[in-house]
């Protein structure tokens, strides 16, 4: 079996620390040649000044194909659509289109008055100006504001529908999770590529955290390990070990694509991509 192809999603960087470790993650993972790099936004668009800058510069320092993250939160449609002519005037090519969460203290996400209502129709005004390719987010778990898991896979095909070209799944913890909500889509009439997203645990306590909030189960067998291993000290060998596990069920599924959330923390993401055979790309310069 041949190695899969790879892609990664990083932060935009804060802080000065925040930048060296960024750039850190980029030159660390650069070599294992993804297929794309993301960045994100913060919650309310909050970073979304910090997301442009390091687009740019991960596109004009690095040569990796980075798809910029895109929401409707708080910008009116020709702030929102400014905002993806700078990306393409700079050679971004991809774009992530989201929704996005709303702005911290918000219950709920509210559309701008001037702004798009939704994902939906981002989609479509950033596929009329013929500029980018397209992705978008999908929920192998019921997202929490969804009324079943139903309504995510319809809502999903309307995004395809207005030209989304693959999308991207929230991270889980079982392979079977993926291969149920892959049947259903293709089910739905889905026949665009998406691409599981694998979050190898760094933070425990972080990830427990960022489950509960997007609706991601994590089986009783994961939570008693890492509570064994937090004791023990052997988070990191767990965390790589079951990434490793659940990339390798896919695989078995068919699966030739992952698309891993580094939280801008690179050596875990590197050692499972490493136990799948993805390695880096040796390129001889200089050579009499």
């Amino acid at each position: 079996m041949s190695a899969p192809s790879v892609s990664f999603e990083f932060f935009p960087p804060k802080s000065l620390e925040g930048s060296f470790r960024l750039w850190d993650c980029v030159n660390t993972l650069a070599p294992l040649d993804p297929t794309f790099v993301s960045v994100t936004y913060g919650a309310g668009g909050t970073t979304r000044k910090l997301t442009h800058e390091a687009v740019g510069t991960i596109h004009k320092t690095s040569g990796l194909n980075v798809a910029a993250h895109l929401t409707c939160v708080d910008a009116t449609r020709s702030e929102t659509l400014e905002i993806a002519d700078g990306y393409a005037e700079a050679g971004v090519r991809e774009i992530v289109a989201l929704r996005g969460d709303a702005p911290k203290g918000a219950e709920k996400f509210t559309p701008h008055a001037d702004g798009f209502a939704s994902s939906i129709e981002l989609i479509a005004a950033l596929a009329e100006t013929g500029k980018f390719t397209l992705r978008v987010g999908a929920y192998p778990e019921k997202h929490p504001e969804a009324a079943d898991q139903a309504a995510d896979i319809a809502f999903l095909k309307r995004k395809i529908d207005a030209g989304a070209t693959s999308a991207v799944t929230q991270f889980f913890f079982e392979a079977d999770t993926f291969f149920r909500f892959r049947d259903a889509c293709v089910k739905a009439g889905i026949d665009a590529p998406i691409i599981p997203g694998i979050l190898p645990i760094e933070n425990w306590t972080g990830t427990q955290r960022f489950a509960a909030q997007c609706g991601t189960h994590i089986p009783q067998l994961i939570q008693d390990a890492f509570t064994n291993a937090t004791r023990d000290g052997t988070t990191d060998l767990l965390a790589t070990a079951l990434a490793t596990e659940l990339c390798d069920d896919l695989r078995q599924g068919g699966v030739d694509h992952f698309h891993f959330y580094t939280l801008n923390r690179p050596e875990l993401t590197r050692d499972v991509c490493h136990a799948l055979g993805v390695t880096p790309k040796v390129r001889l310069q200089n050579v009499a």
